[in-house]
């Protein structure tokens, strides 16, 4: 597993989000996923829309992905 594929399935399944994955080991993975579709969802629920996107990935290929998740009304306010 590589840290490209990873980001465009994570754009792929949430549509119009900006991901950012690094890992160099091929099982451990660290992503900033900015998207839409988190505005006013708990952290849990964030993770767990990402994930979804990786499907049976998580817990096999993907041995562990630590996630940084923002909504881009978040990102913009850091700013």
């Amino acid at each position: 597993m590589d840290a490209a594929t990873i980001q465009a399935m994570i754009e792929q399944g949430l549509p119009g989000a900006q991901a950012t994955v690094s890992g160099d080991d091929g099982v451990h993975f660290e992503a900033e996923v900015v998207a839409e579709q988190f505005a006013g969802k708990l952290p849990l629920a964030r993770h767990r829309l990402v994930y979804a996107t990786l499907g049976n990935l998580m817990g096999g290929a993907i041995h562990a992905l630590a996630l940084k998740t923002h909504t881009p009304a978040e990102v913009a306010a850091r700013r």
